[in-house]
């Protein structure tokens, strides 16, 4: 399940960060489900490592709200949460908008040419979304939000987008129709021309609509509504 890198890879600084990487890879791609036991020795064993490097990964998956850790057990995939799912939509209702207008009113040259690309490479998400695919998604987002230069709202959304990527995957599971799909592909072209004509109220509003119809919308509603569950 996993395959360790060659020795001295590159792209992982520590053991720390290739456990992390890949431990919060396997969550955000479902093969690990919300409420699995992470075992920490057979996942050590897997990956190469100690425990001790894998403990710190958990500690920040911890923190990203992906995990549940104690002391005296195992961790495991922290459940999918109504009230969370709930608590995410509130956020990002008020915080996407404003970082679309920020971003309409501030945005520079180079801004605008890193949304472009990600708009470029957006990958339609599948009912079982590739993380390739989810960060497609995440880097047409993170570009809009970097064009509001506004740093501290930068990394409150970063933070929203990672603890969102599991709802987004639970909403797709009651399958997305093509005209849905093409809606979505309408609304990121559509933000993107406002961003790009400084038209900060309908990037906003059209931000807003994005969050409102969104996949971890439709998460909430079906965590809230057990006939959605179906």
């Amino acid at each position: 399940m996993l395959d360790t890198p060659p020795h001295g890879d590159p792209g992982f600084t520590t053991k720390s960060d290739l456990a992390y990487i890949r431990v919060r890879g396997l969550i955000l791609s479902g093969e690990l489900a919300p409420g699995a036991v992470l075992p920490q020795a057979a996942l050590a064993q897997q990956i190469g490592i100690s425990t001790t490097p894998l403990r710190e990964a958990l500690r920040r998956l911890k923190q990203e709200g992906l995990v549940e850790l104690d002391a005296h057990r195992d961790a495991r995939v922290r459940p999918l949460d109504a009230t969370e799912a709930r608590d995410l939509l509130e956020l990002r209702r008020s915080l996407d908008p404003l970082a679309a207008s920020l971003a309409a009113q501030r945005r520079t040259d180079t801004d605008l040419v890193d949304v472009r690309a990600a708009l470029d490479g957006l990958e339609a998400l599948s009912a079982s979304p590739s993380i390739a695919q989810l960060e497609s998604h995440h880097r047409f987002h993170a570009a809009i939000h970097r064009a509001s230069h506004n740093e501290l709202l930068i990394d409150v959304l970063d933070g929203l987008w990672v603890k969102t990527d599991r709802y987004r995957r639970h909403g797709l599971e009651a399958g997305r129709s093509d005209e849905e799909r093409d809606a979505r592909a309408t609304e990121h072209r559509m933000l993107f021309e406002a961003v790009r004509d400084g038209d900060a109220d309908a990037a906003a509003e059209l931000m807003l609509r994005h969050v409102e119809t969104s996949l971890g919308a439709r998460s909430a509603d079906r965590l809230t509504d057990p006939d959605q569950q179906r």
